[in-house]
């Protein structure tokens, strides 16, 4: 779509002349003889741009300039003035011009400037654009759930977002803790500023000093220049500490320093450097019985335990397995373009009675591959890990003694190795470790059973 322009001049030789070579530019332009002609035509139609003269009869450029702020502050407004007007123009930047253009014009000046102009327009439309997306995507009501677990999450986030208090998240891998500090981050009065994430797992204890406070040059052997440190990276904003369990007892202090005096030191330096973050760690340990072992710092653990937030393994939420298969089925539909449009009850079933080990994290594994690997509408079983089929199988009707139950097993896993040999009985009673006899024994006493 062109970029619309509207030109304000009462020479006509400025307005037709700059209409010339914006046309020429790829750009739609209107015309206007003075302010009053200007602010009709804005009744009628969006500009991204209107260039106007200062001097005007009826309705001059300030005049025009400030009912354009008021009527459509989305409008950019350029300027042109004559050299010895200087304090008009220096007048029109500070009411919200973005340029001024000076007389006489330069017109590949004029190009210069308009091009910048809107390409600086894109880049805020682009910026924005992205925000309101992080934003929903991040808002704590597109969390998936409707247990009454994970209810108390979303209540608890809602209570925590408009306070400072720092936040302890516990819970175990692929339970959503960096999903939950982000939501709490971008419901906040944070939100327009960083979110950082580091994980401190994953972090080689000699550089965490300096990944967290930053160091400078000539601190330690490889510091070749300053380098900026977590704390004022976020500053304004959320720090994230994931696995926060993790961090060293000698850096522990530092930590604790920081929080408490909201200034940090770099490795090698001497001046505080003043920061305002506001702290949300997540665990997947017991953090009292490490303070109980002397593996934590009890001072630390209360600063960072302001309030705490308990997020249930998806175990303790079968309810909201329905709800997450849809989600990543929606999801992965969109980025992989496949028209899958759910799962049938068998695998539902199988899903719903899987012990998700891997939490989340691990269903949405499941269904992405299921995507890739299916060619139909709707997911079967046929789609699913054969672990995942063999092991939910087991769940699905308990057996009532343990020779019930191995007798399943051993259905269930013959099945499987049968599948994998391509109904080759003789390589699957080698994989099996009994002779073919004894496979053809088994076959035959669980067709009879079933007959």
């Amino acid at each position: 779509m062109k970029p619309r322009i509207l030109i304000v001049d009462d020479e006509r030789v400025i307005r037709e002349t700059l209409s010339t070579i914006l046309d020429e530019e790829n750009m739609e332009t209107r015309l206007a003889v003075n302010g009053r002609e200007a602010l009709e035509l804005l009744e009628k139609t969006n500009f991204d741009l209107i260039i106007t003269d200062l001097k005007m009869p009826e309705i001059g450029g300030l005049e025009l300039l400030e009912k354009v702020m008021q009527r459509a502050p989305q409008t950019s407004v350029i300027i042109i003035t004559a050299y010895g007007s200087m304090e008009s123009a220096i007048e029109a930047l500070r009411l919200g011009a973005y340029d001024y253009l000076v007389k006489p014009l330069d017109f590949d000046d004029v190009i210069i400037r308009v091009k910048r102009l809107l390409e600086h327009r894109e880049l805020i439309r682009e910026n924005r654009i992205l925000r309101q997306a992080i934003e929903r995507k991040y808002s704590f009501s597109n969390i998936i759930g409707e247990s009454p677990s994970m209810k108390r999450v979303f209540r608890m986030i809602e209570k925590v977002a408009d306070t400072k208090g720092n936040v302890l998240i516990y819970g175990k891998s692929g339970t959503g803790k960096e999903l939950v500090a982000r939501a709490i981050h971008f419901n906040s009065p944070r939100k327009n500023k960083p979110f950082v994430a580091i994980n401190c797992g994953a972090i080689v204890d000699t550089l965490m000093e300096s990944e967290l406070f930053g160091h400078k040059k000539g601190a330690f052997t490889g510091a070749v220049q300053d380098k900026t440190g977590y704390f004022v990276a976020a500053n304004g904003g959320t720090l994230f500490l994931d696995e926060v369990g993790e961090i060293p007892l000698h850096l522990q202090v530092k930590l604790l320093r920081a929080i408490e005096s909201h200034e940090i030191i770099p490795v090698g330096g001497t001046e505080p450097i003043p920061v305002n973050v506001r702290i949300i760690a997540a665990t997947n340990r017991d953090l009292e019985k490490a303070v109980e072992k002397g593996q934590f710092r009890v001072d630390l653990f209360y600063r960072l335990n302001v309030v705490q937030i308990r997020l249930p393994a998806l175990s303790e939420r079968r309810e909201d397995i329905p709800l997450l298969v849809n989600h990543f089925i929606q999801k992965y539909s969109r980025e992989l373009n496949r028209k899958v449009s759910g799962v049938d009850n068998e695998t539902m079933q199988i899903l719903m009675n899987h012990e998700w080990k891997g939490g989340i994290r691990e269903l949405e594994n499941v269904i992405e591959r299921a995507l890739i690997l299916s060619d139909r509408e709707v997911i079967t079983r046929e789609d699913l890990p054969r672990s995942i089929v063999g092991t939910a199988r087991l769940f699905e009707s308990p057996a009532h003694n343990l020779k019930q139950a191995l007798a399943m097993f051993e259905k269930a896993y013959i099945r499987e190795i049968l599948q994998k040999t391509g109904g080759d009985k003789e390589k699957a009673a080698k994989l099996l470790g009994i002779g073919l006899s004894s496979l053809y024994r088994k076959l035959d006493e669980t067709t009879s059973k079933n007959a």
